[in-house]
């Protein structure tokens, strides 16, 4: 069954420090610096998707404080929109699979790989 270049994505996130998974897909890490304390080879990473992640000056300005993550996710979200190459490049390297964004957050609930995975949800419904 062929499918749709419109397809969209089965798409899921998860800490690069978690195990890796078989069901995990292809991994993708989306932080802009590589995550401390790990090592290439153990990340098995299919594609590290620099130009995807916050702005360093976003980054630095959030610096992951939850009060105001509703800022920075209208942030982040501008300067996706500015990045469709790299999104494009992202959905259609991945052959709609599953894509698991890895990122080295430690607070799960608040983070850029949320914000992302909503974007590149929202972009494969169009």
């Amino acid at each position: 069954m062929a499918t749709s270049k419109h397809e969209t994505h089965d798409i899921v996130i998860k800490r690069v420090y978690e195990p890796v998974d078989s069901g995990d897909g292809f991994r993708v890490l989306v932080d802009r610096l590589w995550p401390r304390g790990m090592k290439k080879e153990a990340v098995h990473l299919d594609l590290w998707a620099k130009d995807v992640a916050p702005s360093t000056d976003l980054r630095n300005w959030f610096n992951h404080e939850e009060s105001i993550f509703r800022e920075f996710r209208q942030k982040y979200l501008a300067e996706l929109a500015g990045k469709k190459d790299a999104v494009r490049e992202l959905l259609t390297s991945t052959e709609s699979q599953r894509i698991t964004l890895l990122y080295a957050a430690s607070n799960i609930n608040v983070n850029h790989a949320i914000v992302l995975r909503d974007f590149l949800l929202g972009q494969g419904n169009r």
